[in-house]
């Protein structure tokens, strides 16, 4: 798999103080089955969708002991280049630059508006191996924000980003582009967002079916936050697992409308 253009998403991860609860909600409700734990990295425990490495849990690192909460990792070239355009932008680097091995370097850092975001320099471990799509894989992610100009100016200093937006004048939602391919999406939280609910970045995860896949998680413990709805890009639903940590689910078989027209955002 070649390494993936800066800017794309390219890994996920959370930890979990009930490890095995979270392998055991995951593995029904995505599918996902588990590789061994690696000891030498704190319990690191990769997971895999059809075979393939889809993301990873893991207990809490030491002196962590916050809400569980899914990180996404963008792909870049130069870890410690990167996070200098993170400070130089009004951002803040949570965890500097760091060689795992030799898996890849890995970063930590929360862009202006509070959301946190990891940064991957893959070397051994190059990322996502599922395809876009594929059920139990990642599928999309959005930037949940309540600065949106502030952001978007943020990560296309950070990244080689274009920036469209969609024209729809009840929602502020502008996408990230890099090499002609739409990346990752940025939305404004509004009024219908609760006042207590921080900037963050979802993790949309593939389904074959989205209403079964909200059931068996909501069976299990989890919560409904918003959906099931249908939409041009898949019928999807965001939850929080038994733990905390919010993710999305999404069946980008089922679609309802066409898709919205877009224009270049300033």
């Amino acid at each position: 798999m070649a390494v993936q253009p800066e800017g794309t998403p390219c890994w996920a991860d959370a930890g979990f103080a009930d490890i095995e609860g979270a392998k055991s909600f995951y593995g029904d409700v995505l599918g996902w089955t588990f590789g061994e734990a690696a000891t030498e990295f704190g319990g690191y425990t990769q997971a895999y969708a059809d075979g393939k490495a889809a993301a990873a849990v893991a207990p809490p690192m030491p002196g962590e002991d916050g809400q569980s909460a899914w990180c996404l990792y963008l792909a870049s070239r130069d870890a410690a280049a990167t996070a200098v355009r993170v400070r130089e932008n009004g951002g803040e680097v949570l965890m500097e630059p760091m060689p795992i091995g030799d898996f890849g370097t890995m970063a930590l850092a929360r862009d202006p508006g509070g959301a946190v975001f990891g940064i991957w320099q893959g070397n051994r471990h190059e990322g996502f191996q599922t395809e876009m799509g594929a059920p139990g894989g990642y599928c999309w992610g959005e930037v949940s924000t309540r600065d949106p100009g502030r952001v978007d100016a943020f990560y296309r200093a950070v990244f080689p980003y274009t920036a469209q937006k969609i024209d729809d004048a009840s929602m502020d939602f502008v996408m990230y582009d890099v090499q002609g391919e739409t990346v990752l999406g940025r939305v404004a939280m509004g009024e219908d967002y609760p006042a207590e609910v921080p900037s963050y970045v979802n993790l949309y995860f593939a389904v074959p079916d989205c209403d079964a896949a909200v059931a068996k998680a909501t069976e299990r413990g989890g919560v409904l936050r918003f959906g099931p709805e249908d939409s041009p890009f898949g019928r999807f639903a965001e939850l929080s697992d038994p733990q905390g940590a919010s993710f999305s689910v999404v069946d980008v078989t089922t679609t309802v409308g066409e898709m919205p027209g877009t224009s270049p955002a300033g």
